[in-house]
This record gives C-alpha cells, structure tokens and sequence, in this order.
C-alpha cells in the first residue's frame, strides 16, 4: 500500500481552496465588472428594520458593487417622477440606485447611501480666470465643468434638478412632499418648522453631482446643513461632502448577501466600526449559516457510509478451499 505524504496533501488542499477562491472572485468580477466586486456594510445608515430584513441593507451585510456608467443611475427623484422613463424603479427597499462613493474623492472608508437627486448645471459663464474670485458674485465655480471656451472652470448661473418642477432656476428648493416631488418619509414627527418629509431649502451646491442621504438618517443628508435644514453631513479631510461627482462614485449597490460580512467587522481591527450597528438577527443568522456548512458534509458523509455498507456489492465474497492449492 503506498504512504500518503502529509506535506504534498497539505499543498493540494490550500492549493484547491485557494483556486476555489480565485474562481469565486473572477465569477463575481464578470458578473459585477468591478474590482473588489464586494463591500462589507459597517453601519446601520441604511438599516429599514431594527431587527434587521432581508432586501435592505444592514450592517454585516455583503454588498456587490456593479461598475455602471453614471448616467444610468436613477435617483429618488426620478424614480418617484411619474413622466420619468424608471418611475417605479426600486432597489434595496426604496426608489432609486444606492451608490458606494468616495467623500469628495479623497480615498478613506468609502459611503454607501441612496442617490436622492441630481443638480446639473444650466445656464453658464466663462470665468475670469485671471482673478482669485473667478465668477465675482454671478454664479457658483465649479473648477472641473469645462466652460464654452473649452477650458476646465465654469460659472454656474442656474440649475435643474431631473424628476421634479425644478428647472434653470438660481438656488434649489425642492419639496419631496408628493406634489412637487415624490413623498420622502424622514420618518420622523414634524415640529418647530421640521417637517415630516424631505426638503432642500435655498441649496446652491457647490458643483455639479447628486444629493445623497442613508436611507435610516432621517433625512440628514451627506452634502449638509446648506442642503437641508440640520443635517450633519458626511465629513472629509476637506469638509462635508459636496454633491457626488461621477468621477467620485465607486460602483453602485447591486445584490445583497446578507449577514456574512459580520465576520469581517469581528476581526477587522481597532479600526473597524465593530459589530455595535449589526442587527441581533444577523449573529443568530451566521451561527446557523456556519454550523450548517461544518455540519452538513460530516452527516452527509454519515450517511452515505451507512448507505455504503448496507450495499450487497460490498459483502465480501464466500469462498471454498482451493483443490489445487499445493499443500
């Protein structure tokens, strides 16, 4: 009988699993055209339920990021617009795409929010680009839209916002009420001038790019308190986040794997968020899921070998002396 090399076993084995892994992660980049096609959600701002749901979007959750072209992402706005081409789209519990981004495209722990709206620029003027306040009091500069003189650097005189009645207007005010646009619960009570459903007040953005806002934040959008009334904003080296610009968005927000990335925010290091956001569901959920996959292959194993025994083409042969065997 031949010796088995414990060594070269060992090799085969970790050398099996990690190209099982490889396969896995070549699958998922096709599928997603995106590199790493997965994102481990580390807190609870876009949490739907206490308890956690399937479908929304938890702490712990695995989140593919799918590589698509700006311009085909749908915002709240849009989405909720009933002349708009994706009225009705929804993804992840709500209208709208759920984009991952960068905060002013500075690299960090990147954000994973809803696209509520799009600003874009109308009317425009080209800048003194020899004075330090290139567009003096008419208009916002933004330093990256190329001007009609086909230099980088452009005033904005006016703004629209698709899927609402805002058009070429100077300063953004937007109610999403129903009427002037689709209802956005903020989920929250409305008192002392705070009302119960998103809205942006007076809002020059400072460029253009989208308003975002964690689905669980209660209308505390990232661009801030210049957007809507109280909110924090999501922070950078550089301060709050401006309106997301296509080149800042990392992916958008496609299935959801729920529960599995809690063991990454476990060991994740001082560093990590931790595990504080995660639903108490979602440990039930990955105990079961991990004692499953040990437990599964040894009582599959079980009983084939009980089945295997049982089999009549197993039993050892009967067999009679044989008469020429030399004595």
């Amino acid at each position: 009988m031949s010796q088995h090399n414990p060594f070269k076993m060992l090799v085969l084995e970790v050398a099996l699993a990690v190209g099982m892994i490889a396969c896995l992660v070549g699958a998922m980049f096709i599928h997603t055209g995106s590199m790493p096609p997965l994102v481990v959600v580390e807190s609870a701002s876009m949490i739907h339920e206490e308890n956690g749901e399937v479908g929304s979007i938890d702490a712990g959750d695995l989140i593919l990021v799918h590589d698509q072209p700006a311009s085909s992402i749908v915002t709240f706005a849009e989405a909720t617009d009933p002349l708009h081409p994706a009225f009705g789209y929804e993804q992840h519990g709500l209208e709208g795409d759920v984009i991952i981004y960068d905060k002013n495209g500075e690299g960090g722990t990147p954000i994973i929010h809803r696209a509520i709206l799009r600003v874009v620029a109308e009317q425009t003027a080209v800048p003194d680009r020899s004075s330090s306040t290139p567009c003096s009091d008419s208009g916002t500069y933004d330093a990256l839209l190329v001007a009609s003189d086909g230099l980088p650097g452009t005033c904005i005189l006016t703004w629209s916002v698709p899927g609402t009645s805002v058009m070429d207007v100077e300063n953004i005010t937007v109610a999403f009420d129903g009427n002037e646009a689709g209802y956005y619960d903020c989920k929250r009570p409305a008192h002392a001038g705070v009302e119960a459903h998103l809205v942006v007040e007076n809002w020059v953005p400072k460029h253009e790019g989208m308003l975002t806002l964690g689905d669980n934040n209660q209308c505390s959008v990232d661009q801030g308190a210049e957007a809507v009334r109280g909110s924090a904003g999501v922070h950078s080296p550089s301060g709050v986040v401006g309106p997301i610009r296509d080149a800042w968005i990392l992916g958008v927000a496609g299935g959801e794997i729920p529960w599995l990335g809690t063991v990454k925010l476990m060991v994740g290091g001082p560093n990590s968020y931790g595990t504080g956001d995660v639903p108490s569901s979602s440990f039930m959920a990955l105990v079961i899921i991990l004692a499953v996959v040990i437990l599964v292959p040894h009582a599959t194993e079980l009983v084939f070998r009980s089945w295997l025994a049982g089999a009549p083409e197993l039993e050892a042969p009967v067999t009679k002396d044989d008469p020429y065997e030399a004595s």
